[in-house]
């Protein structure tokens, strides 16, 4: 068995909408994360369940002693997040599945500001929604000085620097994390409005895909187009399953009056190997499933030209630079894999346009 399951103390059998944690060593997160669950507006029919996977930090104990109301799944085996993610969904009959990092937290009404979107009989065919994620705290903006690091925690947007401040300094802003998932030009996955200023971002509220750190998913949606692809374990999932989302003849959607605050890269570090490997991998990998030969071939020449500029050019550490190559090769040697994965897709999209225009229900 990969998972067991421990019973709630409340039950939630009726809920509505099933939120789901994936966590790996993150104790520390989670405290803040389920007071925001616990604390929605829709509580009374909303089912929490965290996704253990595998932790060694405490986090059975810390659930057991202070979260007797949430369910949790426990995992023998890291399965990333899009693994846990599945566990999470698994056996949930209800309407909706409400994803939100560890790291992260959802204003009081965020789910049932989500939930309103999904319940109006005119968005039948949305999919998803996804939240604004701002990054917790508050930020000021300062000028680039050449030699001069930043103080920790800042983020660099064009010429300047947002640096962590006081909310009450004049001049702090709260910043923007994502407004949904976008596909750049050049094949990558990206946030969209990432490092704007709050009130700077769009508006739009159509956008290409759902962004997993805080998301309001149709069960239905699932049930036709399929859960998260567990291979690609870490980054891109959701790319992934908005794309295919897309192909099936969904829609996804953003909701700005539905917030959440996010920690950023509190439960992973972008600057790692491990991140590196599997967003070069996955990049590619689900480019190829979905996007024009041009796109793709282009994207992994780009990856490829990179990882020779950083090696060339000592631009990072080298274990990043190795896990750049590790991951495109990967990559690499799963084109066959891929290909059969584009060629179903290409077929299953051609069958659910057939059984819409006929007025039926999409193959499952």
């Amino acid at each position: 068995m990969t998972a067991s399951h421990d019973a709630p103390a409340t039950p939630r059998d009726s809920a509505r909408v099933r939120a789901v944690v994936v966590s790996w060593n993150g104790a520390h997160l989670l405290p803040a994360c389920l007071d925001s669950l616990l604390a929605q507006t829709i509580a009374s029919s909303l089912e929490v369940v965290v996704v253990d996977n595998a932790s060694e930090d405490g986090t059975a104990a810390l659930l057991a002693a202070r979260y007797p109301q949430v369910r949790v799944v426990r995992s023998a085996v890291n399965t990333g997040f899009a693994g846990g993610a599945n566990l999470g969904i698994e056996g949930f009959e209800g309407d909706y599945i409400a994803l939100l990092n560890n790291d992260a937290t959802f204003d009081a009404d965020a789910i049932e500001r989500m939930r309103s979107v999904l319940d109006d009989p005119d968005n039948g065919r949305v999919a998803a929604v996804t939240a604004k994620i701002l990054l917790a705290g508050a930020y000021r903006p300062e000028p680039v000085v050449v030699g001069v690091a930043p103080p920790r925690g800042s983020f660099r947007r064009d010429d300047c620097w947002l640096v962590p401040s006081d909310p009450a300094e004049p001049g702090s802003i709260s910043v923007v994390n994502s407004t949904g998932n976008v596909v750049t030009r050049h094949g990558t996955g990206a946030d969209r409005d990432w490092l704007r200023a709050e009130g700077e971002e769009s508006r739009d509220p159509e956008v290409f895909g759902f962004c997993g750190g805080a998301a309001l998913i149709r069960r239905r949606a699932l049930d036709d187009v399929g859960v998260f692809d567990r291979d690609l374990f870490l980054y891109y999932e959701d790319t992934d399953l908005s794309w295919r989302m897309r192909t099936g003849g969904w829609t996804i959607r953003y909701c700005a009056s539905a917030v959440a605050r996010h920690r950023h890269a509190a439960s992973s570090d972008v600057a790692s190997p491990l991140f590196r490997y599997y967003n070069t991998r996955n990049s590619l990998v689900v480019l190829a499933r979905y996007a024009p030969a041009r796109a793709v071939i282009g994207s992994c020449a780009r990856q490829i030209g990179g990882c020779a500029v950083a090696l060339a050019r000592h631009a990072e550490p080298g274990a990043v630079t190795l896990a750049r190559a590790r991951g495109i090769a990967a990559f690499l040697r799963r084109v066959p894999r891929t290909v059969r994965d584009r060629r179903r897709r290409g077929e299953r999209t051609r069958l659910s346009a057939a059984a819409r225009d006929l007025g039926g229900h999409p193959p499952a």
